[in-house]
This record gives C-alpha cells, sequence and structure tokens, in this order.
C-alpha cells in the first residue's frame, strides 16, 4: 500500500462507488437486505487479512477506541439503510447526488462537536446545497415522471443517508490516524453488519431462499463498491487530508448518473439536473473552504 498513490487510489474507489446504486436498483430484494450481505461479504473479504496482518494492532485497540468505532458502524448501517432504501422512491441522479451532501453536515458537525471555526465561505456553500436539494425535491414533485409523487420521501432518506454519513467521516478522520486500516474497518463493518441484521430481522425481510443472480449483485456490491470503493476511501484519510476525499467524491453523483442513463434508460428532469449542479457546488465551496 505504501506504494499505492493516494490520487489514483481515489480515483479507483470513485469508479467502484458510482457503480453501487446501479447494482441495487438490480437487485429484487428489500433494500435492508441488500445492504446487510453488502456489509457482511465485505467483512467476510476483510476480516480474515486483518487477522493474519494486524493481530497486535486489534490487541492495542483501547476500549474508549472501539466503542467509537462500533457506534461508527451504527450510522454507517443506518447510512446504507435510508440511503438504499431512497432508490426505490427517487431517482439515481437524485439520490446518489443528496446521499453526497456529506460534507456540508461534516461541516456543521465539525462546528457543533469539534468547535471547528466555520467560515462565510463554509455558510455559503451549505445554503448553496440546501438549495440546490430543496430545487431537486420540488422539480421532482412538479415533474411528470415515475418518481413524480414519491420522489420527497426518497430524497429525504437520501438526505438522512448524508446526515449517517457525515458522523462516519468524522468519526473515520479521528480514529484512523490512531488505528490501521483493516481492524478499524473489521470493527466497524462488524458493527454495521449486526445492526443492518438486526433492522432485516425486526421488519422481517428474508435473509434466504434468493435466485444465484441476487448472491452475485451481493458479493458484486462488497467487491467493487465494499472494498474497492468504501475501504479504499478509508485507507486515503489517513494520507490525504479529508476535504480532499469529500471533494473527491462528488465524482460519484456523476459517474453514477451516467451509468443510470445508459444501463437503467434512466434520465434526469431538469430540475433534477439544475439542482444537482447547485448540490455539487455547494459542497465544493464547503469542502474547500475547510
Amino acid at each position: 500500500m505504501a506504494r499505492i498513490s493516494p490520487a489514483g487510489a481515489l480515483a479507483v474507489s470513485i469508479l467502484a462507488l458510482s457503480t453501487s446504486a446501479i447494482l441495487v436498483r438490480w437487485s429484487a430484494a428489500p433494500s435492508v437486505v441488500v445492504a446487510f450481505y453488502r456489509v457482511l461479504f465485505t467483512l467476510l473479504l476483510l476480516a480474515p487479512v486483518a487477522l493474519l496482518r494486524n493481530r497486535g494492532d486489534f490487541r492495542a485497540l483501547s476500549l474508549g477506541d472501539a466503542g467509537v468505532a462500533i457506534v461508527t458502524g451504527v450510522a454507517l448501517a443506518v447510512h446504507f439503510a435510508a440511503w438504499f432504501e431512497s432508490l426505490n422512491w427517487t431517482s439515481v441522479a437524485a439520490s446518489v447526488t443528496l446521499v453526497q451532501t456529506q460534507p456540508v453536515f461534516v461541516a456543521i458537525g465539525a462546528y457543533l462537536l469539534l468547535d471547528e471555526r466555520i467560515t462565510v465561505r463554509t455558510v455559503g456553500g451549505i445554503a448553496l446545497a440546501l438549495a440546490g436539494a430543496a430545487v431537486m425535491s420540488v422539480g421532482d414533485l412538479l415533474a411528470d415522471s415515475v418518481f413524480a409523487g414519491t420522489a420527497l420521501y426518497g430524497n429525504a432518506l437520501a438526505l438522512i443517508g448524508g446526515v449517517m454519513a457525515a458522523g462516519y467521516v468524522l468519526a473515520g478522520r479521528s480514529l484512523r490516524q490512531r488505528i490501521a486500516l483493516l481492524p478499524y474497518v473489521s470493527v466497524v463493518y462488524g458493527s454495521c453488519t449486526l445492526t443492518l441484521l438486526t433492522i432485516a430481522l425486526a421488519g422481517g425481510d428474508p435473509l434466504l431462499g434468493y435466485p444465484p443472480r441476487e448472491w452475485m449483485l451481493f458479493l458484486a456490491m462488497a467487491v467493487g463498491p465494499g472494498v474497492f470503493g468504501h475501504t479504499v476511501v478509508n485507507w486515503a484519510l489517513a494520507h490525504v487530508d479529508s476535504s480532499v476525499v469529500s471533494v473527491s467524491l462528488l465524482g460519484e453523483p456523476v459517474g453514477a448518473s451516467l451509468l443510470a442513463l445508459f444501463l437503467l434508460a434512466e434520465v434526469p428532469g431538469t430540475a433534477t439536473v439544475f439542482g444537482g449542479i447547485v448540490v455539487l457546488t455547494g459542497i465544493l465551496v464547503t469542502a474547500r473552504a475547510r
């Protein structure tokens, strides 16, 4: 890993993350079940390597850091559950753009929880992003599309996913300075898996009986967005400033929207495109100001 360029790694992670929404849309399983197997399979791929290579790091993990990592996993589980469900109610372009508002909520959280200074540019970026989100939601309600009647609910779920992602990033920025990558993601993904399992069981969603196609999609989500997406982003957080990572993640809505256009024949409406541009501009201003 020491020979890998952080910029190159981030580029790979954005490409991998851009496939996530498409894979979720292709699956016919309940959204919580999809999220559960994505994280479970990612954990099964990474945990054995972590135990072989980083056993000492697990023993050195303090109870405080372990507790924060567990809570971070719960936040990640809510992020996945809310975002995956949003894809059933709104367009890929709107969902992925709104869930990527996490830098805006990171800035707010850092100001409230970490006593970080907030500048006029940061406030302007937050206002831009929220205005763009409003344009997307109102435009979807008025548009004559398949999601016209449900877009507001789907967009709200995506925003909840963005808030939870912000908590995940804030905790990761701190913990990754002290904890090696694989032990950190093993604890976080383990907590996330158990949380999603609890949600699925509480909702009565079936965990078995899916056709081979679904299991292949679950595995593809784990290998692509899981290992080469989120895990590489977590690695980059120890080598690159978090604002750079946040700005890089703006490539995901663009990539996912293009894939949705070609693979799902999903053409975003005018309000979605215009509002999305405003949201991305607001995120960019916020991240650069920080």
